[in-house]
């Protein structure tokens, strides 16, 4: 199974790692330099090794997990240790881990004297089914979500569903919000599909992938540059990327999944939708039931709902002082460049904590 994206290949199964060594073999990489963080050290590192075949040496760096690691020291610290392992520009990055390692990987691979090869092997859900595809790289900045990035194009992404045995359920439901994102915007059987997860095996899984990294594929093709309609896929993101971002602070609510806020994301998004007469009370009120089964709810205070409303001024989506969200027009078909009122966002919070 493969996908043929932009000027690169998405992968599936184990099978995937011969193609890869293949690929290898063929460019003559003076070296192989694994990005790792403490997780994938421990539980994906082996698995990736075993099946690489080639005669190329390689060196690991390992960085810290977790989102708040997200951040241009970072960078620099993976920086500084290419230039002490002098890593010349025909060496290769291969990136093993979720969306932070593959979205600060990228970075760093794109950057690192003006750009060397990657390759991105995502072992979470979420990065499978995300990050794998779209050619975006960053990191966040002052504790907003990817202030600084490109975008740059992987050699190969490779998508084995073995990685996600090690997976917390926690892990794995964040991942399952941009599944159900994906058929929200573009698709109103796989969303269908998605709403009887009891009734799937971990073979249909892997189909599920497919079938997300699909669609996200086909609309990034038609605009790799986000001019349009690749705007789509920032349904669920505007207020979701916040109340993320929020939530680290350390000031209200507790810490949240990406996942797991795009799904309040998504609720309230679904609310404006419903609010601004676009999206019909029954179709609002299929997703809101849905989302709230599977996705722990979140209280939030006046003050955390004033405190979010006003963090969407610096979102990277904005334009000409405008916020601009991606809505739904009904379950499958989503409208984007839907221009808010604040007064409406507040009210979607609220909306979002009623029975």
């Amino acid at each position: 199974m493969q996908i043929q994206a932009t000027n690169y290949q998405v992968l599936f199964g184990s099978d995937s790692f011969s193609a890869l060594s293949q690929h290898i073999s063929k460019q003559g990489y003076s070296k192989i330099v694994l990005l790792v963080d403490e997780n994938t050290a421990q539980h994906c590192l082996n698995y990736v090794l075993q099946w690489l075949a080639v005669d190329v040496s390689f060196e690991i760096i390992e960085i810290e997990a977790g989102e708040e690691n997200k951040t241009i020291e970072t960078c620099t610290a993976v920086w500084e240790s290419l230039i002490e392992l002098q890593i010349d520009r025909k060496a290769l990055l291969m990136n093993i881990g979720g969306g932070m390692v593959c979205d600060l990987g990228g970075f760093v691979a794109a950057t690192y004297k003006r750009g060397i090869d990657f390759v991105n092997i995502p072992t979470t859900l979420l990065s499978m089914v995300d990050a794998s595809v779209g050619t975006k790289t960053g990191v966040n900045l002052g504790g907003l979500k990817n202030m600084v990035g490109s975008f740059a194009a992987p050699q190969m992404v490779l998508i084995d569903t073995a990685f996600l045995d090690t997976l917390p359920g926690n892990e794995m439901r964040s991942g399952l919000a941009e599944m159900y994102k994906h058929g929200l915007i573009a698709d109103a059987s796989y969303w269908k599909q998605l709403q009887h997860l009891e009734e799937l095996s971990t073979d249909d899984l892997l189909l599920l992938i497919y079938h997300s990294v699909s669609i996200k594929n086909e609309i990034v093709q038609q605009d790799p540059l986000e001019k349009n309609l690749r705007k789509l896929l920032n349904f669920g993101h505007t207020l979701g990327h916040v109340i993320e971002t929020y939530s680290h602070s350390g000031k209200g609510i507790k810490p949240l999944l990406h996942g797991e806020a795009i799904a309040i994301g998504m609720v309230l998004e679904a609310y404006i939708s419903y609010q601004k007469g676009i999206l019909n009370q029954s179709a609002y009120n299929e997703i809101k039931q849905t989302l709230n089964l599977i996705f722990e709810s979140v209280v939030f205070t006046k003050n955390d709902i004033e405190i979010c409303t006003h963090l969407l001024i610096h979102d990277k989506k904005n334009e000409n002082g405008n916020i601009c969200f991606t809505l739904l027009a009904d379950i499958g078909k989503g409208v984007v460049n839907q221009s808010v009122e604040s007064e409406l966002v507040i009210q979607a919070f609220n909306g979002y904590m009623s029975s």
